[in-house]
Parts: structure tokens; sequence; C-alpha cells
């Protein structure tokens, strides 16, 4: 049975011969209900306290459980942006080595092509030089002819040499037929008069 002060204050004793006093009875009775209704009050207001405490407990837990898993979660997202970016970082790399290894192919190409054509202009460069030399040693040489003044040809002979100048050499075939020739002496192009 349960007790409240309400009870303990209104509770009365019968009285028999040679009982205790009975105002000191009720005063001690008043001061252990005065006491019972203080412990109850600390009683319920501990209780009180300690549902309000166990509720701040179980909040303080599911933010601290939340805060391990943002905390588990970041560790991930991390180490997954870590490993993201290492490999976005060696493609990076790979596409730079290969664009790399395409510019210097190409490049290599140029150049091997600029080489050929290098070679080519050289070679051309050589062929007309060389046959700029010969053209010039043998106007040279016709300008040496042209300045002898030998007195034993006769005008027939200057005539064949003027016509080599010119480019074509006139030879007189027997029945007065003159035939055309390049200069230095071929076969004949075509008879004329």
């Amino acid at each position: 049975m349960k007790l409240t002060p309400l009870e303990i204050k209104k509770q009365r004793f019968k009285i028999k011969v040679r009982g205790c006093d009975s105002t000191e009875v009720e005063t001690f009775l008043e001061m252990v209900a005065d006491e019972y209704e203080s412990v109850l009050n600390e009683k319920n207001r501990l209780r009180e306290e300690v549902t309000k405490l166990k509720t701040q407990l179980k909040d303080y837990q599911q933010v601290e459980k939340t805060l391990q898993e943002t905390l588990m979660n970041a560790q991930e997202t991390v180490s997954q942006s870590r490993e993201n970016s290492k490999r976005e970082a060696q493609i990076i790399l790979r596409e730079a080595e290969l664009k790399s290894e395409r510019v210097l192919d190409e490049a290599r190409g140029k150049l091997d092509k600029m080489k050929n054509e290098l070679s080519i202009l050289r070679a051309q460069k050589e062929s007309f030089a060389k046959r700029l030399k010969h053209l010039l040693e043998s106007q040279i040489e016709l300008i040496k002819v042209l300045e002898m003044n030998d007195v034993g040809f006769s005008r027939k002979s200057g005539n064949v040499l003027k016509s080599k100048v010119l480019g074509k050499e006139k030879l007189e075939q027997p029945g007065g037929v003159v035939v055309n020739s390049p200069a230095g002496g071929g076969k004949g192009d075509v008879p004329s008069s």
C-alpha cells in the first residue's frame, strides 16, 4: 500500500490508557508527512529529469550515429574521389602521352617529307647547275671559236660557223641541195632551197 502525505497527515490512532501524547504524535506525523512529501516531490522531479535525460541521451545517440554515418560516408566519398581523381589523372596522362606521340609522329613524318623534298631540290639544283655549266662551257667554246681570226677558213666556212651560232648548220649536198641540221651535226630536218 502506497502512502501519500495527505494520508499520513489524516491518519488517526485510537487512544488507549497510558498511550502516547496525542499532540506529540500528531506533530511527528505532520513532520513525517512533510518529509515524505518532499521525498516524493524529489522522486518525481528526478524521474522527470531522468526521462528528460534519457530523451536527450537518445537524441545524442541518434546524432552520434548520424555523425558516424556521415563521417563514414565522407571518408568513403573522399576515398572514391581520390580513386576517381587518380583514374582521371591517369587517363589524362595517357591521353597526353598519346597526343604527344601523335604530334611527334606527325613531326617526324613532316621532317622525313621535308628531307625528301630537300634531297629532290638538291638533286634538281645539281642537275640544273650541271646543265647550266655545260651550256655555259659550250657557249664559252663557241665564243672562243668566234673570236678566232683564222685566215685559212673560207667564206663558206664562215657561213657554216654563223649558222652554228644561230642553232642550225647548213650543209651543202651534191647537186646544190642545202640541208638544215641542228648545231652539232645531226640528220637534216627538211630540205630547203
